[in-house]
């Protein structure tokens, strides 16, 4: 009898025990659950150090700015607002005020015109909140003394009895508020604006609604706000592109007349002078070579001394009006010129420069590209920089010397190989032009002085004297690699880039793939100023730079740096002075973290954290990094569900190279209990495995949707060999799913592949190859390389054929040269060995992988009678953008996982299909 009660105990205990065990449990995520997680955007510190501001958005719903004391004693929040900025003296917050989702929704079933987006201001000291609606622009003056808001079309129509905004050629109302006495001056019919950088004076151009006001005119915000001068006006005349000298105080703007239908047909440059009561006109058509002409689209740009101004000029004979089409009184049916106005017909030649769909995306730019001259006020002269030969400078604070270059002699290669130039040394003083470098793949970099060029070629860095254009290898004599040594495409190897020049040109810091190098301009043996400590322990560091308004680094100042290890997959943060050897560790923690800014007048350092589980909310800190401070709390809710725990494995391809993977368990694992996987890819995943995790609605998996559904996610690296990548992702993946079964996580029967583009084509290769995945989906998946070969990126125009020959799709040659291996690499010509059921998606609007690929492959396996969907969303294009085609991919994606790895029952759409119903 005592038996008896001790064994009921026991039990009682044994279900008392598990009933708590399941209590505490985690909760499985919803797709509602996942729209409700908020990402941060847009996050600063205040110059103070004292603020934190940014927006929590949604995957679905309204945006919020948040604004934190960075002391945790005060929190701000501005509803339904996204894109915050703070003003420089770090009093106020302004943010963009966003239609409600509600209201959009609306707006979109009902066709329904929706408040429109405005602005809010928050007063930092006091809480108080201002809302101005239907603005389209805000900024703060840099001495925030002043708010400018800029009204939107809608207000403009409502005050002048506009409905029909076609019609509309005037501007709208400016708005400027004192931030100190709370004082509105407003100015009607503004086109556009500029505020010099002392907040002095307000420049704007006005047009109204009959031409007579037209002109631009200045503000003395110091004397008169709320007053306007003319400084150039007319009736027809037209005013942009207007640019303050920072440090002169002098305005410079183009203007002109109108032609017929207000189209621009002239421009010229002015100066004005503050005190003068009039713009001047400084550059005359006489004063530049013959046949061209300022362009009135264009951008002016003082230099920071305020000598020069930089602006564009264009050929005469590029500069066309097209003129009206009159209609005639008598119609002639068999007028053969009338008739052939009419024609649509674009002539593709073989010898063009670029392929006509490329033109037709590069017009946009084109049409209204200029070329670079610099303007020197004090002695009114001109000098022409760039030429139809040498379209391109880079512009630069040097006095002397700049970088000119040109693709022009490689437009062609475009299509097939990749993207080159030619470089020049261009004199600002007297346009002169220096051919330097041939056929060049990798940028030049100019030290802030002009004094020397820094370039990668094949391997090595170089530093070039612009005065002699003299060359001399950097890198030569160091036994370290200084090309990319993860670098698996067939096209040149690229550099890892630069860290910074020291005190202008002193010397020039070039990071290898792990440390970063001291080369000094003088001469002098190099220095790794991270001593090793990078390749020695497989740590990547890179320079934070936190300061952009900094030509270069004064040496000795404080540095942070970015330490990713490469092994084990956390980022640390160390830090180090800038040109000086040595390398501090700052924190560092089986975790990932980023520096997102520095306050400009505070030790304060604004930083997140991140792992799997734990969203990167903002800390704040000192350079040091004692003593941080967690400032948000975003998402709390992650706790309550059975998010999983990630851990890298390793394993050896078919090949035997080792390769890593992320394992992401099951939220409730149980130990020796096998779990259904989704193997999920592109090349390199590892990088992931401190990230936390994408929380979207979209075409990517979200892994703790999966994980708290009683899925493991595996996320294999893929290394490439040129010529093989099909095999190569076979080579990779099989192995590493065959470790997951070895180590009892993965039930063998119960695995898929996904991928999308990139990885989409992987899939559908490996599945040729392997029978070991119960199912597979496919996005965007090019299937036959051989047509895919002869497409177009309808995104950008240029033909595919570079992707195959020097990028992604890795194949090393044309179709000719190498026929065999774009058969041998394309899924289609092995279909009949596929019998693993697949899931096809596509937008038919894909504007990177021509979607007919997709077609090829569902046809293929319907001839051969292999189980195959192919979903085809309409109007979308490589990503998927309508939410609800987001959301039905997403809730198709699981039900197709469900049944063929749980076993569940397929919808209707999986074993019958949906028929075409008209909708």
């Amino acid at each position: 009898m005592k038996n008896l009660k001790e064994l009921l105990l026991v039990t009682l205990s044994l279900f008392l025990l598990t009933a708590s065990i399941r209590s505490q449990e985690k909760l499985s995520l919803s797709f509602t659950d996942i729209m409700k997680f908020r990402s941060i955007s847009a996050a600063a510190i205040s110059d103070d150090g004292n603020w934190v501001v940014y927006a929590a958005v949604p995957d679905r719903g309204d945006p919020e700015v948040k604004v934190h004391s960075t002391d945790g004693k005060i929190e701000h929040s501005i509803p339904t607002a996204d894109k915050p900025s703070i003003s420089s003296d770090s009093k106020w917050v302004a943010a963009v005020k966003v239609e409600p989702a509600e209201e959009l929704e609306k707006k979109k079933k009902d066709e329904k015109k929706g408040p429109g987006s405005g602005m809010a201001l928050l007063n930092l000291a006091s809480g108080e909140q201002k809302t101005v609606e239907r603005i389209k622009s805000f900024s703060f003056s840099n001495s925030s003394e002043w708010l400018l808001y800029h009204s939107g079309e809608d207000e403009a129509d409502d005050k002048n009895g506009k409905g029909d905004k076609k019609n509309r050629t005037f501007g709208t109302d400016l708005q400027i508020m004192s931030l100190s006495s709370g004082k509105i001056y407003e100015y009607p019919f503004v086109v556009s604006y500029s505020m010099d950088s002392i907040s002095g004076h307000l420049a704007l151009f006005v047009k109204d609604s009959t031409g007579e006001s037209n002109g631009l005119y200045i503000s003395d915000l110091t004397d008169s706000p709320g007053e306007l001068f003319p400084v150039y006006a007319d009736s027809n005349i037209w005013a942009d592109c207007i640019s303050w000298n920072n440090k002169q105080g002098t305005l410079a703007f183009l203007a002109g007349s109108y032609g017929e239908k207000e189209k621009k047909v002239e421009a010229q440059l002015y100066t004005w002078i503050p005190g003068d009561k009039t713009a001047v006109q400084v550059l005359a058509d006489s004063d530049l070579s013959e046949g061209w002409k300022v362009y009135h689209t264009n951008k002016l740009q003082w230099s920071k001394d305020g000598k020069r101004l930089f602006l564009g000029i264009k050929p005469s004979r590029e500069i066309s009006v097209k003129d009206e089409e009159k209609l005639d009184t008598v119609i002639d049916l068999f007028d053969t010129e009338k008739i052939l106005t009419k024609r649509e017909v674009d002539v593709w030649h073989w010898d063009d420069p670029y392929i006509n769909s490329n033109q037709k995306k590069r017009w946009k730019n084109e049409k209204d590209r200029t070329y670079t001259g610099v303007y020197y006020p004090e002695d009114q002269r001109f000098v022409a920089l760039a030429d139809s030969l040498m379209p391109g400078i880079q512009v630069a604070e040097t006095e002397r010397y700049l970088v000119g270059y040109s693709d022009l002699p490689y437009s062609k290669k475009v299509t097939w190989d990749g993207r080159y130039n030619d470089y020049y040394l261009v004199d600002a003083v007297t346009g002169d032009k220096r051919l330097i470098l041939r056929e060049q793949q990798h940028t030049m970099q100019l030290s802030p002085d002009g004094t020397f060029l820094v370039y990668y070629r094949e391997g090595d860095w170089y530093l070039m004297n612009t005065r002699k254009s003299e060359a001399v290898n950097l890198t030569a004599d160091l036994n370290v690699s200084f090309g990319n040594e993860d670098w698996d495409y067939p096209a040149s190897v690229p550099g890892y880039g630069t860290a910074g020049w020291i005190g202008g040109s002193e010397a020039v810091m070039i990071y290898d793939k792990y440390d970063i190098w001291l080369f000094y301009t003088s001469g002098g043996e190099p220095v790794c100023v991270t001593e090793g400590a990078g390749r020695g322990s497989e740590i990547i560091f890179r320079v934070r730079n936190l300061d952009r308004e900094k030509d270069f680094l004064d040496k000795g100042e404080d540095l942070l740096l970015s330490a990713y290890h490469d092994e084990k997959k956390h980022t640390g943060v160390y830090g180090m002075k800038a040109g000086i050897s040595g390398v501090k560790r700052l924190v560092e923690e089986p975790m990932k973290y980023t520096v997102r800014a520095r306050a400009k007048d505070a030790d304060k350092v604004l930083f997140s954290r991140e792992s799997y589980g734990e969203f990167p909310d903002l800390w704040v800190t000192g350079m040091q990094f004692r003593k941080p401070a967690k400032i948000t709390n975003l998402n709390p809710q992650v706790s309550n569900f059975a998010w999983g725990e990630p851990e890298l494995i390793d394993w050896l391809s078919l090949d035997g190279r080792r390769i890593q993977g992320v394992l992401i368990k099951p939220g409730n694992y149980e130990e020796g209990k096998q779990y259904p996987v989704l193997v999920y890819y592109y090349r390199f995943f590892t990088d992931q495995m401190y990230e936390f995790p994408n929380m979207a609605i979209n075409h990517r998996p979200c892994y703790p949707f999966y994980t708290s559904n009683d899925y493991a996610i595996f996320l294999p690296d893929i290394r490439f060999d040129i010529g093989s990548p099909g095999y190569s992702a076979t080579k990779c993946l099989v192995p590493g799913v065959q470790k997951l079964i070895e180590l009892g996580v993965a039930d063998p029967d119960a695995i898929a592949l996904h991928g999308h583009s990139w990885s989409g084509y992987q899939t559908a290769f490996v599945i040729t190859q392997t029978d070991m995945f119960a199912c597979a989906i496919a996005g965007a998946p090019v299937s036959n390389m051989t047509s895919a070969y002869g497409g177009i990126r309808w995104g950008t125009g240029l033909a595919r054929q570079f992707q195959y020959e020097k990028s992604q799709s890795r194949i090393g040659g044309s179709l000719w040269e190498m026929r065999d291996k774009y058969i041998e690499n394309s899924p289609l010509f092995y279909a009949d060995r596929i019998n693993t059921p697949l899931l096809i998606a596509f937008g038919d609007e894909d504007e990177a992988v021509p979607w007919y690929q997709g077609i090829e492959l569902y046809l293929a396996m319907r001839r051969l009678e292999k189980e195959c969907v192919f979903l085809q969303y309409r109007g979308e294009p490589h990503h998927l953008k309508k939410y609800a085609n987001k959301l039905d991919y997403s809730i198709k994606f699981k039900e197709y996982m469900d049944h063929y790895l749980k076993g569940t029952p397929a919808p209707e759409w999986i074993s019958s299909g949906v028929p075409y119903t008209g909708d």
